[in-house]
């Protein structure tokens, strides 16, 4: 009988029982797939992103249907860091994988107090960094489309937490590199790849955008080539583990993840469309290496020829 294949990777400090993690934003704080999925054979989680204080997010219409993938233009809605360890918190403790925290703010001293919160939290893992969102300071421009802001606020975070720190990229950038290069050097341990990509709908009857917030943020299949693509440019400058995101629906959209060089990869839109995809993808992963005799995920990670 040929061994089960070894589906275990390393990202910085924490070895995960398999590279298939849940996307922020697309899974809750996990309770709320707990009658779908088996949770304990994830390979991590990644709750809804939390800021400071409670935050409503955007008026509806705030999710709109598009050509392979979505728009959706939430606006960060979550239950704040009090909250969240107070009713969410003790749930996730109960599980197996490891858990992390997706933070963002508008201004880089609340990402450092939310790190220092979650830094004293034992069964948090780490913490995912997101800074594709405005900078109050700098007159409302996103941290993550300027190098040095994003140098800044992961230098800021990484001096409030010794947990695992993975950083969240934005693809509305001209070089996808550079900015991956500052986060590296400021200290992240991993990085996360990519976050959505700006678009808009328009209703032709009205005239009138879809979305209350005229533009969102478009997920789904329609991005992966974007974000293989990018994953790839930044596996050949940085050193650091490579989380990919983007349109992965199936196994072998995650393979070729992996052979780009994602170390890691993170199943968001497809939760929404299959909430066993997660699970689907591990099984799968599983299948093609033991039909191909391949012992190692690892043995696939980066073998891109080009």
């Amino acid at each position: 009988m040929t061994a089960k294949p070894n589906l275990k990777v390393k990202i910085g400090g924490i070895e995960l029982q398999n590279p298939v993690m849940t996307a922020s934003g697309t899974f809750g704080y996990a309770k709320e797939f707990e009658e779908l999925v088996d949770l304990n054979r994830l390979g991590g989680i990644i709750v809804k992103g939390l800021s400071l204080k409670p935050t409503p997010g955007n008026p509806p219409p705030r999710i709109v249907e598009t050509p392979c993938g979505m728009l959706n233009a939430i606006g960060l809605e979550n239950v704040g860091i009090d909250a969240f360890v107070e009713q969410k918190l003790p749930f996730l403790q109960t599980l197996n994988p490891p858990i992390f925290v997706n933070i963002y703010g508008a201004q880089e001293e609340e990402y450092a107090q939310l790190a220092a919160r979650i830094d004293a939290i034992d069964s948090i893992s780490g913490v995912e960094v997101n800074i594709s969102c405005p900078n109050v300071k700098a007159g409302g421009i996103a941290f993550g489309v300027d190098p040095q802001a994003v140098f800044s606020v992961v230098q800021t975070v990484r001096e409030k937490t010794s947990k695992l720190l993975l950083v969240k990229l934005s693809p509305n950038v001209s070089d996808i590199t550079e900015i991956a290069q500052r986060a590296e050097e400021a200290g992240a341990d991993a990085l996360s790849l990519v976050n959505t990509i700006t678009g808009m709908a328009i209703d032709i009857e009205a005239r009138r955008p879809i979305l209350a917030n005229i533009t969102g943020g478009l997920s789904g299949p329609a991005i992966k080539p974007v974000a293989l693509r990018m994953v790839w440019q930044v596996a050949q400058v940085t050193r650091i583990p490579i989380i990919g995101i983007g349109g992965i629906m199936k196994t072998e959209d995650a393979l070729e993840f992996f052979i780009a060089g994602a170390s890691a990869i993170q199943v968001g839109t497809a939760n929404f469309i299959n909430p066993h995809a997660t699970i689907d993808i591990i099984d799968g992963l599983e299948k093609y290496m033991r039909e191909r005799g391949i012992g190692k995920i690892t043995e696939l990670i980066g073998t891109l020829e080009v």
